[in-house]
């Protein structure tokens, strides 16, 4: 399986793996459930290969650490899903 991180940037990267709507899903511990956003409202740090930031609808951003991402959705279709922990 692809480390996240690399699908990230090849998403971001390449012109044509990135065409199509692309949503992120990351645990939210709160919640308790994967919420799903935007790739356009996505931002990766440049440097820090362990954190990606989300814009929220108030105008703040979300510091989501790497490891809490769980899904990656292209045009409705699941492309990467992170194997389950051991511990769950």
């Amino acid at each position: 399986m692809i480390p996240i991180q690399d699908l990230l940037h090849r998403i971001q990267w390449d012109a044509g793996f990135s065409r199509g709507d692309f949503r992120i899903g990351y645990f939210d511990r709160v919640a308790d459930r994967i919420i799903l956003v935007s790739w356009s409202a996505v931002r990766l740090r440049s440097g820090d290969h362990r954190v990606l930031e989300t814009l929220e609808e108030g105008g703040g951003i979300r510091a989501i650490p790497l490891h809490r991402v769980r899904e990656v959705w292209r045009d409705g279709e699941l492309i990467w899903r992170r194997a389950p922990s051991p511990r769950a």
